[in-house]
């Protein structure tokens, strides 16, 4: 099992970019699914991006064309580049693995790991 550690949120004005990291402990980061998930107050957690371990992507409708996932194996490291941010894309944002990429995209409860979420506000 692999510990994540997220980081780059804040605040952004509607239209801007950040970037956000998610760094992963552990042994066996090449063989993970990973996926990036986020929640608002009120609302549930809901699963926004995913990639497979050979690098396959796959995303949530209301992100596609705007979120880019990626990683970097050598530095155990995925990242999700968000573009045209909207007010409605604020949320704690929260970095997944799991050895099943069936689970980042279908069975969010079923995930082996999470990590403890950065804040991400899109504001003017």
């Amino acid at each position: 099992q692999v510990q994540l550690v997220e980081s780059g949120g804040g605040l952004v004005q509607p239209g801007g970019s950040l970037r956000l990291s998610c760094q992963a402990s552990g042994s066996g980061f090449r063989i993970y699914a990973m996926g990036w998930g986020r929640q608002a107050p009120g609302k549930q957690r809901e699963l926004v991006a995913a990639i497979t371990s050979t690098g396959s992507a796959d995303y949530a409708d209301s992100v596609k064309g705007r979120f880019t996932i990626s990683r970097e194996n050598a530095k155990n490291t995925v990242y999700l580049q968000m573009n045209s941010l909207q007010p409605e894309d604020t949320a704690v944002y929260y970095c997944a693995a799991d050895t099943k990429f069936h689970n980042i995209v279908e069975d969010t409860k079923a995930i082996s790991s999470w990590g403890q979420g950065t804040q991400v506000t899109v504001s003017s």
